[in-house]
């Protein structure tokens, strides 16, 4: 982009996609926290705080808690390894699992997609997968 000022709308349409009405886009800021840019508000792109955006071809967005911290998407799935990179985990030393109250929690795959969109905030948290390599037999 030539304007170092951009708006939301010049963005997505930069990125090449039509009717910016029908999409997000949400800034990637330096310390992977995303955050939803409007249409027609602007970002700076001069002082180095923002270095990617991701644009949804959706006018929705979803929110969800992973570690404590609330974070918005701009899809209605989502997928493990999203969720750990999120996070800010190392996506190979890292697990994800799914808070499902009054149930056991469920253990998110790399692949496992989950729905954003059902009723209520989803909440997940990350940790060391337990192993029982090298215990006694």
């Amino acid at each position: 982009m030539d304007d170092p000022t951009p708006t939301g709308r010049q963005i997505i349409e930069g990125a090449g996609f039509r009717k910016a009405e029908e999409h997000l886009v949400f800034q990637v800021l330096r310390n992977g926290e995303l955050e939803e840019l409007r249409l027609e508000e602007t970002t700076d792109l001069r002082p180095g705080q923002v270095e990617r955006f991701l644009v949804f071809p959706s006018a929705e967005s979803f929110r969800f808690d992973i570690d404590g911290k609330r974070l918005e998407w701009g899809h209605k799935v989502i997928s493990g390894r999203v969720l750990k990179k999120l996070a800010g985990v190392d996506p190979a030393k890292f697990a994800v699992w799914q808070v499902i109250p009054g149930k056991d929690d469920i253990l998110v795959g790399d692949t496992d997609l989950i729905c954003l969109a059902d009723a209520g905030l989803e909440h997940f948290f990350t940790g060391v997968p337990q192993t029982t390599e090298g215990g006694a037999a």
